[in-house]
């Protein structure tokens, strides 16, 4: 029989939580959200609750992630569908706190990582990772997990997190979750909601260069330059505004003018008003290339 999901709405009282689960032996799971689940949530917290003894789930809509003129008043809030999907799927802990439980006026400290997150979407969203890193470094200490999921889909937020923990020294094991698309291959998001009826049917054309592009590369094609021209024609097909469109370093996030080793091919354009991302990460050598996720256990010293 499967208990009943607690909800915590302040640190104290998860802290309280999971003193008790931690001295049951238990390993815990942690799935950062912004609420508003979809399918690629829920494949995650389906691998914290394969992977771990007790999954904890946070939604927390980040203020801190969001620059001037970005859709934090927009974005998609549906809590009671939410506390439904995840009480559905046996989730043992949710962690749901307010905007004042996680940060206040007098906070003065900041996170921040160099050289990751000057480029990609951090050069069309300036802020937006250091953001992301000190609400994810606060839900580690709050948590304190052994495992924590994120997905492919957001592959440079992914690098950049793993990067932190390493760097930290968060005894945490960060897992990435392949990213999941609807049936024409778009890749899931919150905000495709907002997308129109038309938008909406060129969207899959960022998805389609994509794989044009890993295609190519499997057929033997090296150089960035002609890669980036496949994305960035699919993409323009479909009436794209681009952000970028970019073949870097799967480690590095730096560009590179040769697919080789493990590479990230990643666009960023919007339909409308909104912004769409999408990325395939390649490990191409001698032996041939093949799709992968941009787990980098190695970096851990907890290992």
């Amino acid at each position: 029989m499967t208990l009943k999901m607690k909800k915590a709405t302040s640190p104290a009282e998860t802290a309280r939580i999971l003193a008790e689960v931690r001295r049951e032996g238990l390993s815990i799971g942690l799935v950062p959200t912004m609420g508003a689940l979809h399918e690629g949530h829920i494949s995650l917290v389906k691998m914290s609750l394969e992977r771990s003894d007790y999954t904890v789930v946070s939604l927390f809509v980040n203020p801190k992630q969001f620059g001037e003129g970005e859709d934090l008043d927009k974005y998609p809030r549906t809590e009671d569908r939410d506390v439904a999907t995840l009480e559905e799927l046996g989730c043992d802990l949710l962690f749901m706190p307010d905007r004042d439980s996680i940060y206040t006026d007098t906070d003065r400290t900041k996170v921040s990582i160099s050289s990751l997150g000057d480029h990609l979407c951090g050069a069309s969203r300036p802020g937006h990772f250091d953001g992301v890193l000190l609400v994810v470094a606060k839900l580690f200490n709050m948590v304190n997990p052994d495992h924590a999921f994120f997905g492919q889909k957001d592959a440079q937020q992914a690098v950049i997190i793993q990067r932190m923990a390493a760097d930290l020294d968060f005894p945490v094991r960060i897992f990435l979750g392949p990213t999941v698309r609807e049936a024409d291959g778009l890749a899931m998001s919150s905000r495709n909601r907002y997308l129109t009826d038309d938008e909406r049917n060129r969207a899959p054309r960022m998805r389609a260069g994509l794989v044009a592009a890993a295609e190519a590369i499997t057929n033997g094609e090296r150089d960035a330059s002609m890669l980036k021209k496949l994305v960035t024609a699919s993409m323009t097909e479909g009436g794209f505004e681009i952000d970028y469109v970019e073949c870097v370093d799967g480690g590095t996030l730096q560009p590179v003018t040769s697919a080789n080793g493990t590479i990230l091919l990643a666009a960023a354009g919007k339909l409308g008003r909104t912004r769409l991302i999408d990325n395939i990460a390649m490990k191409v050598g001698p032996e041939g290339a093949a799709e992968t996720l941009l787990e980098f256990p190695e970096w851990s010293r907890y290992e």
